[in-house]
């Protein structure tokens, strides 16, 4: 499966090799490396306020032979168009992706669908259906998820990253049938388990359940899981 990893007190950064994604935190450039050296050949970096700056990527970029998938604060055309510029290989768009859709299938279009990835944060209502939120959590998206999944594999997606709030962080196990739901939803696409991964069962639960990685975050962090074992199931 593919790794997840995060450096920096101020980012987040997924890295994607093989199916196992792992997330940690460092202040140093050695994570990356590390990552490098356990096989993977994708590295995705989000800041939680403002796109990853241009120093941040090129150290990222001549340091590694990572490919880089990057995010975060990703408000306009011009950000996609920067972070490409300065060598990323892939952009992710959250918030906006709920917010203005259209918009952002207009990029997928016009950039190429393998260079862009939307992340959707979502949450199960009451009546059992599944809504993306936005900003923070703090707001719930117009569409339900599955409408949104839909549209966006209409326009031509082939990379979903997708997290259940309820589970992000509590070591409880991904939520699988969530899983099985968007893949019933949209076959083609390459999906990214994300919320509550604690234990190399659960990355092979996902592999099983027919996502292309599942993102290691809390259980990484906290030594439940080390990247060797989770990149070598």
């Amino acid at each position: 499966m593919c790794a997840m990893a995060a450096w920096c007190a101020c980012c987040r950064a997924i890295t994607l090799a093989k199916r196992v994604m792992a997330t940690t935190r460092s202040r140093s450039r050695r994570p990356t490396r590390l990552r490098a050296r356990a096989g993977c050949t994708w590295s995705t970096w989000t800041r939680r306020a403002s796109v990853v700056t241009a120093s941040l990527l090129s150290r990222i970029k001549a340091s590694t032979p990572l490919s880089v998938q990057t995010g975060g604060g990703v408000r306009g055309e011009t950000d996609v168009e920067r972070l490409l510029a300065i060598g990323a290989d892939r952009v992710v768009v959250g918030s906006l992706s709920v917010s203005d859709p259209h918009r952002v299938a207009a990029w997928i279009a016009r950039y190429g669908s393998d260079r862009m990835t939307i992340a959707l944060d979502a949450r199960c209502a009451a009546d059992g259906r599944w809504f993306p939120a936005t900003h923070g959590w703090t707001q719930q998206g117009r569409r339900t998820l599955s409408g949104l999944v839909r549209f966006y594999t209409r326009s031509g997606l082939r990379h979903l990253l997708c997290t259940d709030i309820a589970r992000d962080g509590m070591l409880s196990g991904p939520n699988l049938q969530l899983y099985a739901l968007l893949r019933q939803w949209t076959p083609q696409v390459a999906l990214q388990a994300s919320g509550g991964a604690r234990d190399l069962d659960d990355v092979r639960g996902a592999r099983e359940a027919g996502c292309a990685g599942i993102v290691l975050g809390k259980s990484l962090l906290e030594g439940w899981v080390g990247l060797p074992e989770a990149m070598a199931c």
